[in-house]
């Protein structure tokens, strides 16, 4: 009973007008003066940050702040593809003819997931990573391979929230929220990057101006709030970390695995 209650509030929640109206707020420079507070809730380090806490104009503006140089090192080993985000792992595997398995007891299909574009034949029986961004993370998206940008998609969608409550009792929420897609093509396939808006998240947006072909770990884009990036790799382009697992925690620019050479 309880659990229907909640999946009932959450989708009155998931209106875009709610959301605008929290998005609203935390643009606001009324909202500043929650900074040390939503800090404070969070565990956010805010000698972390680019500029002190008193210099953003906004909730917002702090969210997706900058962080200082080198926090993030990105790792330049060769043939290696680097988490684009702080996140949790909530979901990773091989893609299975199309099939994303089991994402907290939820399947997924590439078709769904990249609104049926002709390119999710490239990713029938890739690999996968779906990272979960807390309202503790650092928020900007980062490219996880030097290549070049493709193509690029937005589908407008819900803004169901991306957590566990959202994964486990909405239905499929990574296909049917607000998404923001990349596709980069580096030497050796194709990744596709998608960005999954959430509950209160006004917008996704891309770094202006954005590079042609970024390098590896170039700012890509930033979630206002938290939420989610699903990273998809193409058939038989990549090897995962063996030690990586659902549950393991990663940091912007860690090495998520390796891009296997064409012969």
């Amino acid at each position: 009973m309880m659990k229907s209650f909640f999946r009932l509030l959450t989708e009155l929640y998931s209106r875009k007008a709610i959301s605008r109206v929290t998005g609203a707020f935390a643009q606001s420079r009324v909202s500043r003066k929650l900074i040390p507070r939503f800090a404070g809730i969070y565990g956010i380090r805010l000698e972390d940050a680019e500029k002190p806490w008193n210099e953003y104009v906004s909730l917002n503006d702090f969210f997706t702040r900058r962080l200082k140089n080198g926090l993030r090192p990105i790792d330049m080993s060769p043939h290696i593809v680097v988490s684009p985000v702080d996140a949790a792992i909530t979901g990773m595997g091989p893609i299975s003819e199309g099939l994303i398995l089991n994402v907290k007891g939820q399947d997924y299909t590439i078709d769904e997931m990249l609104n049926f574009s002709p390119r999710a034949v490239s990713y029938k029986n890739g690999f996968y990573f779906v990272l979960y961004l807390s309202p503790t993370d650092y928020h900007r998206i980062h490219t996880p391979i030097e290549g070049d940008i493709i193509e690029k998609e937005h589908i407008p969608g819900k803004v169901y929230p991306v957590n566990e409550f959202g994964l486990r009792q909405m239905r499929r929420v990574l296909s049917r929220n607000e998404r923001l897609i990349t596709y980069m093509q580096h030497e050796d396939g194709e990744i596709a990057v998608v960005k999954v808006g959430a509950m209160n998240v006004s917008s996704i947006q891309y770094v202006s101006p954005l590079p042609q072909r970024p390098g590896r770990g170039d700012e890509l884009a930033y979630f206002q709030f938290g939420s989610t990036v699903v990273l998809l790799m193409e058939t038989d382009t990549f090897e995962s970390r063996t030690d990586l697992q659902v549950g393991s925690k990663v940091k912007m620019g860690q090495i998520l695995g390796f891009v296997k050479r064409k012969s």
